[in-house]
Parts: structure tokens; C-alpha cells; sequence
């Protein structure tokens, strides 16, 4: 697994962001199209994440997405941001990464979370009467790792395709699994874009944690990040207004398509923007701020790469979003 073949790596994170008055297939034309320019931009890695009952998000099925973003591409690496273990049977994403790695050979990641990607209710009809309190994760990921192994003479279940080498990052938010990701041995990716305050405290306990394995010999970070970038401070501000009306959407209990943008924010939170958590998270600006922002993430992380997300409502001012973080950052540390 060649993780630091550079110092410092840019990556996407994609939700297939479903526009309001859209549809799922213009989603996920946009997010083929996304991916092809920054492959082309240079970018490493364009993951996207299981998300249930959000009629924002068209990711859902993420297997099937990642076969189309990866057809549709010759060399970026694709792969989930992630898969939620509980909610599946280990040999399902086992075979199901597997062929994905056979069709498109050394492109695939499989990054995994623990959490169930959706509300309480809709957790419940996916996971039906298993556990779902998340206690079992370990044990679900060695079954899911044992999968992929090739298979011994004895075994009467097995993943077919099977034996295929995959690379697993375990993703969090918290300390649980930073922690198991460091005592196995595996890159583990940070869900800095939703919970900023958990990022350094996870990424320590992961390093002090972490035991070399057969995958990877020292500790590999990741750190997911929200990014709106433009020309200009202001019109920054302005694109990540349609993100933020579905934040608060969403944590209000009533999940939207992503909404165009505003420019009186303000009446959308009646507390006030100084404090408010999705701010904290994001970096948002024109060249110069994203530059100094990215600067100093990676001084306080030490991550070894950031997996950008930039849901945005105009394609064209995404696309250029992405464009820009590249200029600043280049092929190393901004």
C-alpha cells in the first residue's frame, strides 16, 4: 500500500449531492464528471459515503456508485467514505468490494465507519433485529478482513471473488475507532467535516495507539475537511450557504435536496453564526484565506492527507472550488 509516495496528498469526499428540483441521475452525472477533473487535477483518492433516507444525498447504494465513478476513470483511486459495517453482512461488502478490486485492479479503497449513516428509524429496517449499538464492530470487521483472505481448503463459506488484496481505513469521529484502527495496524480517516472538535484528540489516541502491521509499518491520517473556495472571501461565504441550509435542515429533523445559495444566511440561524459548529469545520475563502487555513490544519494535524469535500450547489463553482484548493496546495504542504 503506497501511502506516502508523496509528503502530502489531496483527496474528495463526494456525497452525490442532489440538487433541489434534480434528480439522482444528474447527481450522479455530476459526480462522474467531478471525478474525472480531479483525476485530472492530480487529486489521489474520490470517495463517497453511504448515507440512508436523505433526499440530498444519492449515494446510498455506494458499491454501485463506486463501479460507476471507477469505469467512468482510468487512475484516480475510488473507493467509500464510507461503508457502514453495522448495517450489512461482512461477506456482502466482502464480495462486493472484491469484484469491484478485480474489475478495477490496485483503484479500490474500502473505508469503513461504524456509525449507521442515517436517523434511528431507518437504522432499525437496515440492521432489522442485529445489534446496533456498535459493540460488535470489531468482530464484524475481522469477519469482514477474514473474507477477504484466501480462503482455506476447510472453509465452507467464502467470498467469491475472494483473496483479493483491498485497502481498509477505518473512519471515525470519536476515539473508538482511532483507537482500534492504531491497535490493527490500519490508515485511519478523521471525520473532520462534521466533527472538528474530535479531530486532534482522535489522531492522538490512533498515533499512541498504533502497532505496525502487514498493511501499513507507521501511522497514516487522513483528514476530511470542508472546503468552499472562490475568487473572493464573499463569494465563498455565499457558496457555502447552500451546505450549511442543509445542515441545519438535517439536524432539525426534516433533510432537504441542497437548496441554492442565500445571501441573507443569517435568518436561517436565529443563534447566530459565531459558534456554530459546521462554520468550525469548514474552511472558506478565497486563495489566500484557503491557503492559510490548509497551512495551518496541516500544522495542527500532521495528517498525511486531506480528503476535501466541497458540496456546493453550482457545478461549475464546485468544480473551480476544487481547482483552487489544488493551486494553493500543489503537490505539497500548502
Amino acid at each position: 500500500m503506497d501511502t506516502h509516495a508523496t509528503e502530502f496528498s489531496l483527496s474528495v469526499l463526494d456525497l452525490c449531492p442532489i440538487l433541489a428540483g434534480g434528480s439522482a441521475a444528474d447527481a450522479f452525472r455530476r459526480s462522474l464528471d467531478l471525478a474525472r477533473h480531479a483525476e485530472g487535477l492530480g487529486y489521489n483518492r474520490f470517495w463517497v459515503a453511504e448515507h440512508h433516507n436523505m433526499p440530498g444525498i444519492a449515494s446510498a447504494a455506494t458499491a454501485v456508485v463506486i463501479g460507476h465513478i471507477a469505469e467512468g476513470t482510468s487512475r484516480i483511486r475510488v473507493g467509500s467514505g464510507g461503508i457502514m459495517l453495522l448495517n450489512h453482512a461482512p461477506l456482502v461488502i466482502a464480495e462486493q468490494f472484491a469484484t469491484l478490486e478485480a474489475l478495477y485492479p490496485g483503484r479500490i479503497d474500502l473505508g469503513l465507519g461504524r456509525a449507521p449513516g442515517t436517523d434511528q428509524a431507518t437504522m432499525r429496517v437496515l440492521r432489522g433485529n442485529a445489534d446496533a449499538s456498535g459493540e460488535n464492530f470489531p468482530e464484524k470487521l475481522d469477519e469482514l478482513r477474514s473474507f477477504l483472505e484466501s480462503p482455506s481448503p476447510e472453509q465452507r463459506i467464502r467470498a467469491v471473488p475472494g483473496g483479493i488484496k483491498i485497502p481498509i481505513w477505518l473512519l471515525g469521529s470519536g476515539g473508538f475507532s482511532a483507537q482500534l484502527a492504531g491497535h490493527l495496524g490500519l490508515p485511519f480517516a478523521s471525520a473532520g467535516h462534521f466533527s472538528p472538535d474530535n479531530i486532534l484528540a482522535g489522531l492522538e489516541l490512533y498515533r499512541r495507539s498504533f502497532r505496525p502491521s502487514a498493511t501499513i509499518d507507521e501511522p497514516f491520517a487522513m483528514v476530511g475537511i470542508n472546503v468552499f473556495a472562490a475568487e473572493t472571501d464573499n463569494e465563498a461565504t455565499r457558496l457555502a450557504t447552500s451546505h450549511l441550509q442543509a445542515h441545519l435542515s438535517l439536524i432539525r429533523g426534516v433533510p432537504i435536496e441542497l437548496p441554492p445559495p442565500v445571501d441573507n444566511i443569517e435568518e436561517f440561524v436565529p443563534d447566530g453564526l459565531g459558534n456554530f459548529p459546521f462554520l468550525r469545520s469548514s474552511i472558506i475563502g478565497g486563495p489566500d484565506t484557503v491557503r492559510a487555513k490548509l497551512r495551518s490544519l496541516m500544522e495542527d494535524t500532521r495528517a498525511d492527507e486531506l480528503m476535501i469535500h466541497s458540496m456546493i450547489f453550482d457545478h461549475a463553482a464546485r468544480r473551480r472550488s476544487y481547482e483552487i484548493v489544488m493551486e494553493v496546495a500543489g503537490s505539497g504542504r500548502p
